[in-house]
């Protein structure tokens, strides 16, 4: 069984909190998270028919049942639960008395803000990271391999070929959260959008450019991205700039949570294609903004990551902010051949942000880390240093 390093933060806060609880893409590990966690609590899944049917019929029955060391998964599924459950929680004033899980965070958030705000601490749960799988009988063989594969677990410690499982995990998706809980009719549109959006990652989001290769409206479109994101497909990385508000109308970067369900859209069927592929600084430049986000999330945390583009074009990959102000600058780079020239927009774009040589990294395809005067040059697994 793998570690999952947000195991110790979930414990923490349910020490301290009435209900804690866990979102993130279907087949992250969520149920296996929790159960593992929490081996003493019930386990009542919503997904099972009859179950959910019980809980729609009478919520208050079923809360008087499970009133206390109970997880409740996939309870975005019975939402008439959440208002029942304000009363249990503060009657009892227990903490660790509920824990929610579910794959479709805009259901779940919605409820959760209607009914069990300042009750509820939130955590997400992606694909595994590079970090979990290093030094485990799963360790990626190469990065083109991680890239490929992806942090799914059960794809890794299954060993199901990528191109068995995410056609699947894309079917169930859309049919479970998709068409069946936020109406979308137009499947096969959908999917055009999806593949589309896996061909720009990485790139300055023209939304109005991907509504007109879909053949859809850009409302329709802007309203799919955000479904996107919801569900943990897919996420928009926004420009850095000392004005806050200018960062949130500006366009965005945009990624996807996982590198494997991105090549297996663009069609990538081996590891070996993926290394040869145009898509690969794309997907590497992807998989770095990823591990980062999952380590700030593993410790309960919301990265504050951006990008830096200035009036002439110039970018830097990353920036990630502490306190009001750029702490480091990272560029990345998809060769495992250093040459001194990956530092060169960080040369000229950090010191009008105040980033300080030592502050400054390029991110690399090779296997070691090691200081130079221009800044310090990174190995994939050691992103972690950044976030400690």
């Amino acid at each position: 069984m793998l570690h999952r390093t947000l195991s110790d933060k979930l414990l923490h806060l349910a020490q301290q909190f009435p209900v804690v609880s866990v979102t993130g893409p279907r087949q992250s590990g969520k149920s296996t998270l929790v159960r593992n966690v929490f081996p003493d609590y019930r386990y009542v899944s919503l997904e099972d028919t009859d179950m959910r049917a019980v809980a729609q019929d009478d919520p208050r029955s079923f809360l008087a049942r499970f009133d206390n060391k109970v997880i409740l998964d996939e309870v975005q599924r019975v939402p008439e639960l959440f208002s029942y459950m304000q009363g249990v929680i503060d009657n009892a004033n227990m903490p660790g008395q509920y824990i929610l899980s579910g794959s479709q965070n805009f259901l779940l958030m919605k409820s959760i803000s209607q009914s069990l705000a300042g009750r509820v601490a939130i955590l997400h749960l992606l694909p595994l990271s590079y970090n979990e799988l290093s030094g485990t009988d799963f360790e990626p063989t190469a990065m083109s391999d991680f890239l490929f594969r992806g942090g799914y677990p059960r794809l890794n410690v299954i060993g199901i070929a990528p191109e068995d499982f995410f056609p699947n995990y894309i079917r169930t998706y859309i049919d479970r959260d998709v068409r069946a809980e936020l109406g979308i009719r137009k499947v096969s549109s959908f999917n055009t959008f999806l593949t589309l959006c896996a061909t720009r990652i990485g790139e300055v989001l023209n939304i109005e450019s991907l509504a007109n290769d879909c053949d859809i409206s850009v409302d329709t479109a802007r309203n799919w991205m955000s479904i996107l994101e919801s569900s943990f497909i897919a996420f928009r990385l926004h420009p850095y700039h000392k004005n806050f508000g200018k960062r949130l109308i500006k366009a965005p970067k945009l990624y996807f949570y996982d590198t494997g369900l991105a090549a297996n859209l663009l069609g990538i069927e081996t590891a070996e294609q993926l290394a040869e592929s145009q898509y690969r600084g794309n997907l590497y430049e992807n998989a770095v903004a990823v591990e980062i986000i999952k380590r700030y999330q593993a410790l309960g945390k919301e990265p504050r990551l951006f990008f830096w583009r200035d009036s002439n074009k110039k970018e830097v990959d990353f920036i990630l902010e502490k306190g009001g102000k750029p702490l480091y600058a990272i560029e990345v780079k998809s060769s495992a051949t250093y040459r001194p020239s990956a530092f060169e927009n960080l040369e000229d774009l950090a010191p009008i942000m105040g980033v300080e040589t030592d502050h400054r990294f390029v991110v690399y395809g090779g296997d070691e880390s090691f200081p130079t005067k221009h800044g310090t040059v990174l190995d994939f697994g050691s992103l972690g240093d950044l976030v400690a």
